[in-house]
């Protein structure tokens, strides 16, 4: 009996130990400290949307979506023998007068505008055009296509 709680007592004391090392050794040298690292699924962008799940905030719904859940791809346009890897998505508002681009090369989605049904969606120099699916061209350069 007497034996089992001195062993009990010495290893109680053998941990305080270790610890107290540990905490010397942290305070003395910043060097071994470790900074956290974000959980997986713990970043949120300005509007709450957990970006490495895959959502991103959506201007005409108002939330935060994932748009190749629910949107429409847009593939580059292939020129010249260029393959892409990434695509567009378009998202459209109920009654399709406006259509919500999210670009690849753009981090804030683009509101396009159609004045009545089976014309295009304009923004400045973007077109969305109804046409065997979807184009949509810059300037009057096509740079995406899609069904």
């Amino acid at each position: 009996m007497k034996k089992g709680l001195l062993f009990s007592v010495m290893i109680i004391f053998a941990f305080s130990c270790a610890k107290q090392m540990d905490q010397k050794k942290e305070s003395k040298s910043p060097i071994l400290k470790e900074e956290k690292t974000p959980l997986v699924g713990g970043d949120l962008d300005e509007h709450g949307c957990k970006v490495s799940a895959g959502y991103t905030w959506s201007v005409l719904r108002k939330e935060c979506i994932r748009v190749f859940q629910i949107g429409t791809r847009l593939n580059h346009y292939e020129q010249s023998g260029e393959t892409a890897t990434t695509s567009a998505f378009v998202i459209f508002e109920n009654n399709g007068n406006k259509a919500e681009l999210f670009l690849d090369t753009q981090k804030e989605s683009i509101i396009l505008e159609r004045k009545s049904e089976g014309q295009p969606w304009v923004k400045d120099d973007w077109q969305l055009i109804p046409w065997k699916g979807y184009v949509l061209k810059k300037a009057e350069v096509i740079k995406y296509t899609g069904q």
